[in-house]
Formats: C-alpha cells, structure tokens, sequence
C-alpha cells in the first residue's frame, strides 16, 4: 500500500487538536475555557499553511488508493477550514463562558475532518465512515442548548440521518457486490459489465446518504426545522459546511466510479437537482422567521451546485465551478448567518425594520450577503453560478439551465423581502446590544464576497485539475 502519513497532515492536525481541546477543556475552569477556541483557530491555520503548501503537487492517491490528494481535496480542505474560522467568529460572542465552550469546538473539528475526508474519498468504505464522522458530532452540535426546539430538530436530524446512513451501507454492498471492489477506480473498470438495475439501485443507495449531508431533496426535511431550533452559529455551521463534504463526494462519485456504467444516472441528477432548487425557493417564499428563510434558501443553493454534479466527466469545466461556487456560498451564507447571529433577538424580518439607520454597516452587510445568495455581480456566487450554468450548457443540459435561471429570478423576492424593510422601514426599538465578534465576521465576509467575485478568475486557475 502507498502508505503516507504526511499526505494527510491537514487531517492529522485536525484530529490531534480535537483530543487536545477536549483534553484541555476537562482541565481549564467552567467559564474560562477560551483557550480551546483559540487552539481550534491555530489548528485550522496550520492546516490552511500545510494544504497551500502542496497545492501544486501532482494529483495522487494514497493508502491503496482508497483517498485522492487532488486539487478537489485540497480546495475542500481550504473551504472547511475558512468556513471553521468563520463559525468562530460568530459563535465566540454567543458561547463565551459557557460551560461547555471546548465541547462545541471539539465537536466542530470533528465535524470539519469529517467533512474533509468526504471530500477525498476514492473508495466506499472510506466514505461511509467519513459519512459518520461527518454526521454524529453535528447531531451534537444541533441539540447543543437542549431546548425544546433545538431537541425536537436534532432529533429529526438523527432519525434522517441513520435511515439514509443505513440506505448508503446498503447502497455500498450492493455496489461492492456487482463490482466486486470498493475503490472507485476499480469500480469504473467493472461495472460497466455488471447489471444495470443493480448498478442503479447502489448508487441511488448511495446518493440517499449524500443527499442527506447536503440537504437537497428527498433528504432535505431536517434544514428548516434544525436551523430555526439550534442556536444561530450552530445553524450556520451545519448549513454550510457538510455541503462542501456531500457535494465534493457527490461529484467524485459520478466522475470516477460511475463513468464507466450504462446507467443514467445524470437524469436523475438534473431532476433531483431541479426539484431542489425549485421547492427550496417556492418554501422561501411564505417564510417570516429569518432562520427558516435562509434554512429554506440553503436548499435551493444546493440545487444550482447539483448542476455540475450532472456534467461531471462532461465538461471541462464541471469541477472548477463547483469549487469555485462551494467556496463562494460557504463565504456568503455564513456572512447572512453573521447578521443574524450579531442580532439574536431580531427573529422575523419586521424585526428588521430600520436596521440601516440604526446599524448601517449590519444592514451593507446584510444586502451583500442576501444579494450576493441570488448571485448579483460582482460577487463571488455570481461568478459561481455563472460557470456552473456555463457548464451545464455545455454538458448538454440547457433545460436545467433555464429551470436554474427561473429560478434565480424568483429567488430575488424573498430575499428583497427582507432587504426592503430593513433599509426602508423606520427603526424598531433596539432590543439588545449587538454580538460585537458575529457583527465583525459578518463585515468581513460581505467584504470577502464582494473581492472574490473579481478574483474569480484567479480562482477558477487554481481550481483546474492538477
């Protein structure tokens, strides 16, 4: 076996500091338990320094093949672990001297590594157990406040998640049984002979499990409900990140293990993926509460990336705008999810009325963030989902194109349900002091949006298959 443990650092240093932080938090006192928050972003900026650093690196695989280094591994390292930074910055205000401030960022790291492996997966095995890795400690993370809401969403979350965890196991057997191997290279070869109904039924096993982690339809069901129970940052986080992972895993999945069979699985893609988008942004439409709204706008998100999904191994450009759109929608949502969790009392869009007045820079940031998920130039998702179009289209998907389109128009009122009264609307009485380090990290991903939409050629550089 091609045995390298240094090819996994940045998962290594994850994984080391997960023990370290639960081990330093079972010694730090109750309510000074910072120094875990701080050793988690030290973690993710030395697993940042080691990914950069073999960026460049030839495309290889390692321990049996069974995981990829490439540049989707690599660009999904770097989405988690900016996404991570980002997470602390809007729960480090709300979770300051709690208690049981090191559990949450344990169980972040635990679910970053989770969702890195995902991303690297070459092989069934590897990626359930990453699946689980991915999956457990973000159940965790939903009933953290063990509210009413919170338990009754976290539930929903577990029970979803150990159906379609046991569907892809299933789905796995079937595919090593008329495959007759796990690793995705060796499946390419053999299951083009294998039978098709067969075939069909493993990967749609499969697919159910990352589905789930990326919250399209039919395994869509837990988003609303967990995102308006859990706490705000907790939303956050687990609308953002698992979507990197399941997305990632999705696309290498089609691209290596099922290009070889007569299966047409990029029908079912382009239907699922229209049904995605189109559902999440009809629920946007009737939603008051904010963390519904954006727990229903995460959905149709997902739809528009399912896109290069469809093309995969069709269009050259099919995984570069996957990147480049995972990396611009994690950066964005998480900024919309700032505002939110700056202003925890605000909890419906009257709420919000005046806010420019009151907060001008919340409410910039705010219009940023919620025009930037339509895909407004210049930011970033609109040069996301820009390419992701142009990739479909060329993959000879042009209906998806014009369902995904129609769509994005359509998405634009609900998001301008919110925007309008916030910069229209007379003030509301200030209810409670802003969360300074959540209103921060909102500034500085409104900012990150809007500069990475002109960098996006840079970026779509660095994206290309090395």
């Amino acid at each position: 076996m091609n045995e390298d443990p240094l090819a996994l650092l940045p998962e290594i240093i994850l994984a080391v500091a997960a023990v370290a932080g639960l081990l330093l938090g079972s010694y730090l006192p109750r309510q000074r338990q910072w120094p875990v928050r701080l050793l988690t972003a030290l973690a993710c900026a030395a697993a940042l320094v080691a990914t950069v650093a073999v960026w460049n690196d030839p495309a290889r695989t390692v321990f049996g093949d069974s995981y990829a280094i490439d540049v989707a591994t690599d660009a999904g390292r770097v989405i988690v672990l900016v996404a991570v930074l980002l997470t602390l910055g809007v729960s480090a205000g709300e979770f300051r001297s709690s208690p049981r401030e090191s559990e949450l960022y344990v169980l972040v790291l635990l679910a970053a590594l989770g969702t890195i492996v995902l991303t690297g997966a070459n092989d069934l095995l590897l990626l359930v157990a990453a699946y689980l890795l991915a999956s457990i400690p973000l159940y965790a993370i939903a009933g953290f406040a063990k509210d009413d809401l919170g338990t009754e969403g976290a539930l929903k979350f577990y029970l979803l998640g150990a159906l379609l965890g046991i569907t892809m196991l299933a789905g796995a057997t079937v595919l090593f049984g008329v495959g007759g191997a796990t690793t995705y290279t060796d499946l390419q070869k053999s299951l083009g002979a294998a039978p098709a109904a067969a075939v069909a039924a493993g990967f749609v096993g499969v697919l159910a499990g990352l589905l789930f982690k990326m919250g399209a339809v039919p395994a869509h069901f837990w988003i609303p409900d967990v995102t308006e129970g859990t706490r705000p940052p907790a939303a956050a986080f687990l609308t953002t990140v698992p979507k990197v992972g399941g997305v990632v895993a999705a696309y290498r999945l089609a691209a290596t293990a099922m290009s070889g069979s007569a299966v047409d699985w990029p029908l079912l893609v382009a239907l699922i993926a229209a049904v995605t988008m189109t559902l999440g942004n009809l629920a946007a439409f009737f939603q008051r509460d904010v963390r519904r709204l954006l727990g229903y706008s995460t959905i149709s998100q997902v739809g528009y990336l399912l896109m290069a999904v469809v093309v995969a191994g069709r269009s050259p450009l099919a995984l570069p705008s996957t990147l480049l759109y995972l990396a611009a929608y994690a950066v964005t949502n998480l900024g919309a999810f700032a505002v939110v969790c700056a202003l925890p009392r605000r909890k419906l869009i009257d709420e919000y009325r005046g806010l420019l007045r009151q907060r001008p820079w919340l409410a910039v940031s705010l219009a940023v963030c919620l025009l930037g998920l339509v895909g407004t130039p210049p930011t970033a998702v609109f040069a996301g989902k820009l390419t992701v179009f142009t990739a479909a289209l060329d993959g000879g998907y042009g209906w998806l194109v014009v369902v995904a389109a129609v769509n994005t128009v359509a998405s634009l009122f609900y998001y301008l349900r919110w925007i309008a009264p916030a910069v229209r609307s007379a003030a509301v009485p200030e209810t409670a002091e802003v969360d300074g380090w959540a209103a921060t990290t909102a500034y500085a991903a409104a900012v990150g949006s809007l500069a990475s939409g002109p960098l996006s050629g840079l970026l779509l550089a660095a994206f290309r298959v090395n």
